[in-house]
């Protein structure tokens, strides 16, 4: 991990991470003030949205991929004394308030929204321009994916962070809000490119355009602006990587507290969860890309592709993904562009891995679906294997009307930690 991050960890005890009431103030840690001083101390605590959001047991990244993962069917619990694992891989009315791994993405994200308000504020303030682009846009990044992921869980989310009793929006709107997030962030960055300086104290790893427009086309797509997903899908440079980093002091959490102790969760199986009218071709080689078979040991199926060591990189976004993208917003428009849907859909199922910059790729001969459903289930097909655990499954079930039965829960219930604090809290959803 980038030693900014490493330094930034200590800007962010000024804070407390779990408080549900929206107040994240810490009476025993510098005030807000002093923490904002001075360029340098604020550009540590955008440094370190990224540390909050990608390292530990109790980051986002961590917990949408474990999730995520039960609830769709691609992963299998490997204790049963991991209680809120257990609660997930039964899923339905065993998913209840008391589930630290849905805490943990709601307060995590909360706080990572909460940090990056006053980032950008203070950015806003600086006389130079090109200082704050790269504070903005880099923190721009870390509050659209916390605002899309807790979007992709919930039905309604916080419309804002830092008040006690906050109001509630629609995931719709949540993903709508994360849009113009980007957007705004966009606009500032082509407005006036980050300098040299701000750029040297951000972590490695984030291409910062390409992910604006990446994350713009997802959430896009996610909110029904299909013409929108498809402006920014294509504004992405699909050969440029835009990744997390990790080192052996702070490695990648998945990796840290499932494949390496093989005591919370691995892969179902080489279906990777999916029914067997779209189970995988065993030929597609993204299946041993992302699954390891033991013919000695169990268990029998293992987590490799992004989480296979403590320093593998994850992935912002993946090319496939852009590509999906642009299937999917051509597919859905009025009236649906079946030809070029089915380009971009044939250029996921013919990428061969050492054409993908990350290795992912099903190298497979052409599909030739029939029908535009034909063909959007196709679409739901590739994404469930081309992005497998990273997180995104659950959304996609939905937005391609998925049966029930193919998912352990549809939305997931609040924690009573936001619950027992706020009384906008909405009611729970029956799954």
């Amino acid at each position: 991990m980038n030693l900014k991050i490493k330094i930034a960890a200590a800007v962010f005890l000024f804070v407390s991470m779990a408080s549900c009431k929206k107040d994240f103030t810490n009476p025993n840690a510098p005030t807000l003030e002093q923490t904002f001083a001075s360029e340098r101390s604020a550009t540590a605590v955008a440094a370190g949205l990224q540390r909050q959001y990608s390292t530990t047991a109790v980051s986002p990244l961590y917990n949408l991929v474990n999730a995520n993962g039960f609830v769709t069917n691609e992963l299998i619990l490997r204790n049963a004394g991991n209680i809120p694992e257990l609660q997930l891989s039964k899923g339905g009315a065993d998913v209840d308030n008391t589930n630290t791994v849905l805490a943990n993405i709601w307060a995590r994200s909360n706080k990572i929204i909460w940090d990056a308000d006053n980032v950008i504020r203070y950015a806003n303030s600086l006389a130079d321009k090109t200082y704050a682009s790269g504070m903005i846009s880099f923190a721009s990044i870390f509050k659209a994916l916390s605002l899309g992921n807790m979007a992709m869980m919930w039905e309604r989310i916080p419309d804002t962070t830092g008040i006690r009793n906050a109001p509630f929006i629609s995931r719709v709107d949540g993903f709508r809000k994360a849009v113009a997030v980007l957007n705004n962030a966009i606009a500032v960055y082509n407005a006036n490119t980050p300098n040299s300086l701000v750029i040297s104290r951000l972590p490695v790893g984030i291409n910062i355009p390409n992910t604006l427009q990446a994350l713009k086309a997802r959430y896009s797509l996610f909110a029904g602006d299909y013409a929108t997903a498809l402006s920014a899908a294509n504004n992405v440079n699909l050969t440029i990587r835009s990744y997390f980093d990790f080192d052996a002091l702070t490695q990648n959490p998945v990796f840290e507290s499932a494949t390496a102790t093989n005591n919370v969760f691995q892969p179902v199986d080489t279906t990777l969860g999916l029914p067997p009218s779209l189970a995988p071709n065993l030929a597609d080689k993204r299946i041993p890309f992302y699954i390891g078979i033991n013919t000695t040991a169990s268990p029998r199926y293992r987590i490799r592709g992004f989480y296979q060591a403590g320093t593998t990189q994850v992935p912002v976004y993946l090319p496939g993904e852009i590509m999906l993208i642009k299937a999917e917003a051509y597919a859905r428009m009025t009236p649906p562009d079946f030809a070029n849907a089915l380009i971009e859909l044939n250029r996921v199922v013919t990428k061969t891995p050492a054409s993908d910059p990350w290795g992912v790729g099903a190298d497979l001969p052409p599909v030739a679906p029939a029908t535009i459903n034909d063909l959007l289930t196709e679409i739901y097909r590739q994404r469930s294997i081309e992005l497998f655990m990273s997180g995104m499954k659950l959304e996609d079930m939905r937005r391609f009307n998925r049966p029930l039965a193919e998912r352990k829960r549809n939305f997931f219930p609040y924690p009573f930690q936001e619950r027992d604090n706020n009384t906008n809290t909405p009611p729970d959803p029956q799954f």
